[in-house]
């Protein structure tokens, strides 16, 4: 018994050797989201909508995982796919790097890139990012004991937080992912903002990994967001509850009700919270009052479908040259290395 109580100790210092965990959230009180400014102004606006940061309480961040389960949200398991089966040549591509990872969650997909970055002995250093300090914490600790070579340094953080903060790697070089088709919840506008603050977070020759949700039949695109055990439902209102716990709100998500489609036009499916009835709402850490009328929504999330070559032309624009894509058999879901060239001075 004495032995084993050794080992366990033992193995939890060595553990704790390996994990680093900065809680940036919290050292930016003063930031103007996190005053609750971006709700103000989505929910006072004429079109209410909310930033989809709110999604991800430890709650919201449970039931992503959950839609990631789900039969009918074929872009996990699309991804996954061509993780499995090209992680090894995106490894031999890159060569030995630092992973860091934007929206981390469970770290579920980062472990096959871990293992092919580890079958070829590369050293293993890995930077999750997430605003959910709770699951980032528990997957970390999952990590490492599952890679006993790993390094782990976790960022609770906002991605804009978390670039600005990145110190140069201590491996031959560095490569961001950002996987999971995150990037359709961005606006063009807020598109141009994000990757100005990944290739200024980037040095000359890193690289950058970006999962991307392709232009496919309508169906299977609304039933992806309207799974039939209401997850994703669940998932949207539960921003709701985050909204209450974060700014003292009194929201009743029993007075909205889950509404998803897709818009042909935009290419890009939208999620909103429709009101059921004419009522107000209090969040009293922002003495906000909102007024409701029946049936009028709250926009809490796009999800824009890419097409391939226009992503590989905008990447270029960015200082990102694209080196590879890699697909599944259906075209369903891309995935995007590019590295960051060099900066063009004029003289």
């Amino acid at each position: 018994m004495k032995a084993d109580l050794s080992q366990s100790v033992q193995g939890n210092l060595q553990t704790s050797d390996r994990l680093r965990i900065e809680h940036l959230l919290i050292q930016s009180t003063l930031s103007q989201s996190d005053k609750g400014r971006d709700a103000i102004a989505g929910l006072t606006s004429a079109t209410k909508s909310l930033p989809p940061r709110y999604f991800y309480d430890d709650r919201g961040s449970e039931l992503f995982e959950q839609i990631c389960e789900l039969s009918e949200y074929y872009p996990t398991r699309t991804e996954a796919g061509i993780l499995h089966q090209y992680a090894g040549e995106l490894a031999q591509m890159t060569g030995p790097c630092e992973l860091v990872e934007l929206g981390s969650g469970s770290s579920t997909k980062t472990r096959l890139l871990l293992d092919a970055y580890n079958e070829l002995g590369y050293p293993l250093r890995y930077l999750p990012i997430d605003v959910s300090a709770g699951i980032l914490e528990s997957s970390a600790r999952q990590l490492l004991a599952d890679y006993p070579s790993l390094q782990v340094h976790g960022l609770v953080s906002t991605y804009e937080q978390a670039l600005a903060k990145l110190q140069p790697t201590q491996l031959p070089s560095r490569m961001i992912f950002f996987l999971g088709s995150t990037l359709g919840n961005l606006n063009p506008q807020a598109c141009d903002v994000f990757f100005s603050q990944i290739t200024a977070a980037l040095e000359e020759g890193e690289y950058f990994l970006l999962g991307i949700d392709l232009q496919k039949p309508k169906h299977l695109l609304n039933a992806a967001y309207n799974d039939s055990q209401g997850v994703t439902a669940e998932f949207n209102l539960n921003m709701l509850n985050h909204l209450n716990w974060r700014f003292e709100g009194n929201f009743d998500p029993s007075l909205f009700e889950h509404w998803a489609f897709y818009n042909e036009q935009l290419h890009q499916i939208e999620m909103h919270l429709k009101s059921q009835k004419k009522h107000s709402v209090y969040l009293r850490s922002l003495d906000l009052t909102v007024n409701f009328e029946a049936d009028e929504t709250i926009l809490t999330e796009i999800s824009r479908k890419f097409d391939l070559d226009t992503m590989q032309q905008y990447l270029q624009t960015q200082g990102l040259k694209p080196l590879k894509i890699w697909t599944d058999p259906n075209q369903w879901f891309g995935l995007v290395l590019s590295q960051r060239q060099p900066l063009i001075s004029i003289s």
